[in-house]
C-alpha cells in the first residue's frame, strides 16, 4: 500500500502571533460585513416594494402611503404598490407587516393607534410594536378639536368644565368607539381636569360628529377634516385643539394647555415603518427619501388640507418618541378601563 505523506505542523507557542492571526482574521470579516451592507444599500431597491397600509382606502393613512410609493416609484424606478389590509384597530396589516422579512421590501404606512394603543386595548396581539417593528420617520401629526354642540352653555374651556363640575354624568360625549382616540382623549380630559361624563360610542367619527350635529350628545374629540365644515357652518362650537401649538389649519383656536388643562395631549400621529433587524444604511435610506417627499411644499400643502402638521424626526428620535407616548395612553387605558370594540 502507497504510504500517503502528512505534513505535520506544530503548534504555536507564540501567544502574540497568535492574537495577531485572530485579530486580522476579525478585522477582514468586519470590513467585508460593512462592504456587503453598504454595497446592499447603494443597490437598493432591486425589485418591487410593498407598502401597507393598516387602514381602509380613502383615509389619511392610505393618501400618505399612496403619496409616497408614487415618490418612491420616481426616485428608485421600482413599482411601489399600496396595500391596504384594515381590521381590528388596524393590528391585522400591522401584524402582517411586524412578521415580514426584514429587507426594507414591505414597509407599513400607520397612525397612532396600532402601535401605541392597541397594545393595551386588546387582550392578546401577535405583535410587539416596540420590539417588533422599526420606526423609520415620523410623516405627520394631526390635532383633535375639542366641538361642543350650540345648546351648551360653555363657550371655552373653563367654563365647559366648571359645567361638568356642576353636573356630573350629565353632559355627555360621542366617539367613534370604544378604544378609539376621540374616546380616550375625553377620558383624558376626564382624569386631568376631575370632570365626569358619560360615553356614548358611535360605529365610527364620521356618525359620532353627525349625532353631535343632532344634539344626541353634548360634546365631542373629533378630527380636524370631520369639524371643520360643521364648525364653519354654525352647527358646532369649538373650543380648543389638543396638538401642543395652535393648528395652521385653525390657528385662532387656543390649545389645550392654552386654555387653562396644564400638560393636556393628544394628537393622531402618522409615521413609516419597517419589520425590525432592517439594516440600518437601508434604514438611512428610506429616512432620507421620505423626509424630502414630506418637505416638499406640494405634500405640506396636502398634508394642511387633511388637518396634518408635517414633521420629521430621525429613526431614534421617532422610537424615543413612541416610548414616551405608549407609556401615556397605557396610562389611560388603564385608568379608563376602556377595551376594544
Amino acid at each position: 500500500m502507497r504510504r500517503i505523506k502528512t505534513r505535520f505542523i506544530a503548534p504555536c507557542h507564540d501567544e502574540a502571533v497568535v492574537m495577531r492571526y485572530l485579530f486580522d482574521c476579525a478585522a477582514i470579516a468586519i470590513t467585508l460585513t460593512a462592504s456587503s451592507t453598504s454595497t446592499l444599500a447603494q443597490t437598493y431597491p432591486v425589485k418591487p416594494l410593498r407598502i401597507i397600509a393598516a387602514q381602509s382606502a380613502g383615509g389619511v393613512t392610505d393618501m400618505l402611503a399612496r403619496t409616497l410609493a408614487q415618490k418612491f416609484n420616481e426616485s428608485w424606478k421600482q413599482p411601489a404598490v399600496v396595500e391596504n389590509r384594515p381590521g381590528a384597530g388596524g393590528a391585522i396589516g400591522t401584524e402582517v407587516a411586524a412578521k415580514s422579512a426584514p429587507d426594507g421590501y414591505t414597509l407599513l404606512l400607520s397612525s397612532a393607534g396600532p402601535i401605541v394603543i392597541n397594545q393595551y386595548l386588546y387582550p392578546s396581539l401577535a405583535y410587539d410594536p416596540l420590539r417588533d417593528l422599526q420606526p423609520i420617520a415620523f410623516i405627520a401629526s394631526s390635532p383633535l378639536i375639542l366641538v361642543t354642540h350650540p345648546s351648551v352653555p360653555a363657550r371655552s374651556v373653563r367654563e365647559l368644565i366648571a359645567l361638568a363640575r356642576a353636573k356630573p354624568d350629565k353632559l355627555s360625549y360621542g366617539s367613534g368607539g370604544s378604544g378609539s382616540p376621540p374616546h380616550l382623549t375625553a377620558e383624558l380630559f376626564k382624569t386631568t381636569t376631575g370632570v365626569r361624563m358619560v360615553h356614548v360610542p358611535y360605529k365610527g367619527s364620521a356618525p359620532s360628529v353627525l349625532a353631535l350635529v343632532a344634539g344626541q350628545v353634548d360634546l365631542s374629540f373629533s378630527t380636524v377634516v370631520i369639524t371643520l365644515p360643521q364648525i364653519k357652518a354654525g352647527r358646532l362650537h369649538a373650543l380648543a385643539v389638543t396638538s401642543p401649538k395652535r393648528s395652521r389649519v385653525v390657528p385662532d383656536l387656543p390649545t389645550m394647555e392654552e386654555a387653562g388643562v396644564a400638560g393636556f395631549e393628544s394628537q393622531q400621529w402618522f409615521g413609516l415603518f419597517a419589520p425590525a433587524g432592517l439594516a440600518q444604511d437601508i434604514v438611512s435610506k428610506i429616512y432620507a427619501e421620505t423626509t424630502r417627499v414630506i418637505q416638499s411644499p406640494q405634500i405640506r400643502d396636502r398634508l394642511a388640507n387633511e388637518g396634518g402638521e408635517p414633521d420629521t424626526l430621525t429613526p431614534d428620535q421617532f422610537a424615543a418618541f413612541i416610548r414616551r407616548d405608549a407609556a401615556r395612553w397605557a396610562k389611560v387605558v388603564k385608568d379608563s378601563g376602556a377595551t376594544a370594540d
